[in-house]
């Protein structure tokens, strides 16, 4: 398997940026500048569920979002999935239709709509350009906007509603519980805790905000997410005398859920799957 040069992606140039792994991402949808040639992505079908690319009306425009949910009839509980710095691609669809399938609505906005679309460049200088002209305050208007979507549908329940999200998104997901009263638990995978090159509050600084229980999950091999981050994490919540939990899996690295990705740990991936749904069901979220 493919080892990434760096934990977000690659450079132009990286080994594992071959011909083959950019034609085979394009085919596929996947994130150009993440993608492994030797990886063999998961693919859930949509027997039962409905897709869709739905617009999100935010005000100045509408964004676009991708949408997986049950096709039986009435009310489901909701996930709000914030994806990884490459936007909403294959693989973030896909995580979608896999929440779908375990009975929630699941929507991901694309919420660098207006900047680019980072899936589709294999410079991650590119991708970075793109998601540093996405600044906070933008973002979070957008989740407002979304979650006014999902209230006016008949087949979201949204009192028992969770988030969660991936990298970029791991980041967004703990600012979410922060800001949003809205969500019931968030799950936040590998996500930026403290100040860097994303252009909003870091999560370390609202700890005290928080108005639904985290759980985080992260790589003890993580080379952006150090150690000490997630211990000054921990003490910034014991300190705020939150109970939310913090979950290291030490031989698994940064973005270990995404399957398309040299840097997927299967064993780390259905554990920390489990621990999300069972966290969004012992919180209300399921």
């Amino acid at each position: 398997m493919v080892t990434h040069i760096r934990a977000d992606g690659n450079w132009v140039g990286d080994p594992a940026l071959t011909r083959r792994a950019l034609a085979l991402a394009l085919a596929g949808g996947y994130a150009v500048a993440a993608y492994s040639a030797d990886a063999d992505p998961i693919h859930t079908d949509e027997e039962g569920l409905v897709t869709a690319t739905v617009e999100i009306d935010a005000g100045d425009r509408k964004i676009p979002g991708y949408l997986a949910r049950p096709a039986a009839k009435g009310k489901h509980p909701v996930v709000f999935v914030n994806s990884e710095i490459f936007g909403v691609h294959e693989w973030v669809k896909d995580i979608c239709r896999r929440l779908a399938k375990a009975g929630y609505v699941a929507l991901a906005p694309d919420l660098f709509v207006r900047a680019g679309d980072p899936s589709k460049t294999a410079d991650f200088k590119v991708v970075m350009d793109i998601v540093k002209a996405t600044p906070g305050d933008q973002v979070t208007s957008d989740t407002k906007a979304a979650l006014r979507y999902l209230a006016a549908q008949p087949f979201a329940d949204t009192k028992k509603m969770g988030v969660t999200g991936f990298c970029w998104g791991g980041g967004a997901t703990w600012l979410c519980c922060e800001r949003f009263p809205e969500f019931k638990a968030g799950v936040a995978w590998y996500g930026p805790l403290k100040a860097g090159a994303y252009p909003r509050t870091p999560p370390i600084d609202l700890v005290k905000e928080l108005k639904a229980p985290v759980l985080g999950l992260y790589g003890g091999l993580d080379k952006g997410i150090s150690a000490k981050d997630v211990e000054d994490m921990r003490a910034a919540l014991k300190a705020a005398g939150r109970k939310d939990e913090i979950v290291v899996y030490p031989n698994a690295d940064h973005g270990f859920l995404a399957d398309y990705r040299g840097s997927y740990n299967a064993e780390a991936a259905k554990d920390g799957w489990a621990k999300m749904l069972a966290h969004f069901k012992a919180h209300g979220a399921a």
